[in-house]
């Protein structure tokens, strides 16, 4: 019966594109921008390093490398080669380029004071920060993918995100957190959704991380040296 087909139709239907194109996008984009990830590696670990070594001026040099990451990532991987297969993504752009002005926003607001050095809060962010920036391009070696797929921070979304969302989780003052993390928090989700109807398992560890992000700020953000402001 006609009225019953569209019941017949799975999530995977209607997308454009296989978890084999969605994946070659990033061996794409690795092959292109090469070696600019020797510099987006070098600008994730400067993030971790400013995160806990906490001198004068930390937060605005955090909140100016996210920022060019973010519109890096707007620019480079959705526009030029996630938006050709997939229209839905022209409606994520315009958020990529608001994050970005947000981080800009708190940069010239200075509107950032990170967590004490050694306090909870600061260590578990670190934590998932670190993670973002080394064990989550180690992937697809996991999936048996080629390591030439691997999802880089500012080069690739969902760690980019994630970097994001643990930085927002380092921050002292509720406002400034909750102003960069929802659209970090945001794509997580739409990534999860896509993941998991390619089929990918790699969609539950990008779910994680806004709520491990959330529940970090949870934890007590004073620690033995106190509080540096940005």
């Amino acid at each position: 019966m006609p009225v019953l087909e569209g019941w017949s139709y799975r999530p995977a239907d209607f997308l454009l594109f296989s978890e084999r194109v969605y994946w070659r996008l990033f061996e794409l984009q690795d092959a292109a921008l090469w070696p600019l990830q020797l510099v987006a590696l070098a600008a994730g670990g400067a993030v971790l390093l400013l995160a806990l070594r906490q001198r004068r001026g930390a937060a605005p040099a955090i909140f100016l490398i996210l920022a060019a990451a973010w519109l890096l990532v707007a620019v480079s991987f959705l526009w030029q080669r996630y938006l050709p297969v997939n229209w839905a993504i022209a409606y994520a752009i315009p958020f990529f380029l608001a994050e970005a002005g947000l981080l800009l926003g708190l940069l010239l607001g200075r509107g950032g004071a990170l967590a004490a050095p050694w306090s909870p809060r600061l260590l578990a962010a670190a934590g998932l920060l670190a993670y973002a920036l080394l064990a989550h391009p180690l992937l697809p070696l996991v999936a048996a993918r080629p390591l030439a797929s691997a999802e880089l921070f500012a080069l690739a979304p969902d760690p980019t995100a994630i970097v994001t969302l643990a930085v927002g989780a380092m921050l002292v003052e509720p406002r400034s957190a909750w102003l960069i993390m929802p659209v970090p928090a945001l794509w997580c989700l739409a990534s999860f959704a896509t993941l998991l109807t390619l089929g990918s398992w790699q969609g539950w560890i990008v779910l994680a991380a806004p709520v491990l992000a959330l529940s970090v700020r949870l934890l007590p953000a004073d620690g033995p040296s106190g509080r540096v402001q940005a």
